[in-house]
């Protein structure tokens, strides 16, 4: 996972890694991960959907262009306000760009 070796921002709900790819290309790419140790399928699934939901949103504002953005659901993220989870991804965007 390549974008392991880049800025790693760990909130609460989640954990975001970005990695600039540096091959000119300046459109961003995002992945979603959310392992078993979270929950059953049910329960990751609604996850990664909490996950898709906020990164279309703040993305295309926030994100950094030509770079690998990675989502990684954590067990407390589920229960978390979605208000909160998306400041959560507000701040911690604002931390890799700095």
């Amino acid at each position: 996972m390549a974008a392991n070796s880049g800025r790693r921002a760990p909130m609460p709900g989640f954990v975001l890694l970005v990695r600039p790819r540096g091959d000119g290309e300046q459109a961003m790419r995002i992945g979603y991960t959310v392992s078993k140790k979270v929950g059953n399928a049910v329960v990751r699934n609604r996850m990664k959907r909490r996950l898709r939901a906020l990164a279309a949103e703040l993305l295309p504002v926030a994100g950094i262009a030509g770079a690998d953005h990675v989502l990684i659901g954590r067990q407390s993220g589920i229960e978390r306000d979605y208000a909160l989870l998306r400041a959560e991804l507000a701040k911690a965007l604002a931390k890799v760009t700095r």
